[in-house]
């Protein structure tokens, strides 16, 4: 085996509809992944304009990527809750693929109650047919995720919470009475660790996941 090739690190990819939905859904992994020496890439699809100030999203979205220690944010363009399904959307999730060539892409799963979610995933689908692994992410509006894929993230739990804090715009929008996205997180975390058997993990489901034997 070739050593040098073999430490080379990886490119990781995760699309988001809306700055902080990333974070949400992979944030834990990504940082394990940045911690290892591998490469992150962040695109969001729009700037959150319906969920808040634009601008201000905008910067919390980059105080955010710095905390994921992501190489670089690409936007979309696109205005919140206006993702289309589609041609276009395919296409842009298709340049940045081929820009990145990422091993691995996360994403919203498809089954979602809101329509920038579920069109961001059906897309992707698409889009990323030539992309060995690709995994689903869950969010707050998430529905019917049974992951079969976990990863431990209990040593990046609360870096997880900072890169969400850094939304701070966001932090109390949880419709939830007495919940901030804090206390969101950490449960979730619980929940899906409960089920790999571990502290905290994130939950995945995959459309690809190749698993490498040797090489």
């Amino acid at each position: 085996m070739d050593r040098a090739k073999a430490k080379e690190p990886m490119r990781i990819l995760a699309l988001g509809s809306h700055p902080d939905d990333i974070e949400a859904g992979c944030g834990g992994t990504l940082i394990k992944y940045a911690e290892n020496g591998h490469r992150i890439f962040l695109m969001v699809m729009t700037q959150g304009g319906e969920g808040g100030n634009a601008a201000v999203r905008k910067r919390e979205q980059a105080r955010s990527a710095k905390l994921l220690r992501a190489e670089k944010v690409f936007w979309g363009g696109y205005k919140d809750t206006e993702v289309p399904l589609g041609r276009d959307l395919i296409q842009t999730v298709e340049e940045i693929v081929k820009t990145i060539d990422p091993h691995f892409i996360f994403v919203h799963y498809h089954d979602d109650t809101h329509q920038d979610h579920r069109h961001l995933a059906m897309s992707t689908i698409t889009a990323t047919r030539y992309t060995k692994n690709v995994l689903f992410y869950e969010g707050l509006t998430t529905q019917n995720f049974a992951p079969t894929v976990f990863v431990d993230i209990e040593q990046a739990l609360d870096r997880k919470i900072q890169s969400l804090q850094a939304h701070a715009s966001q932090v109390k929008k949880t419709n939830i009475e007495g919940l901030n996205i804090a206390d969101l997180v950490r449960s979730s975390a619980h929940f899906r660790g409960i089920q790999g058997r571990v502290k905290n993990a994130e939950g995945f489901l995959p459309l690809r996941l190749f698993i490498n034997i040797g090489a």
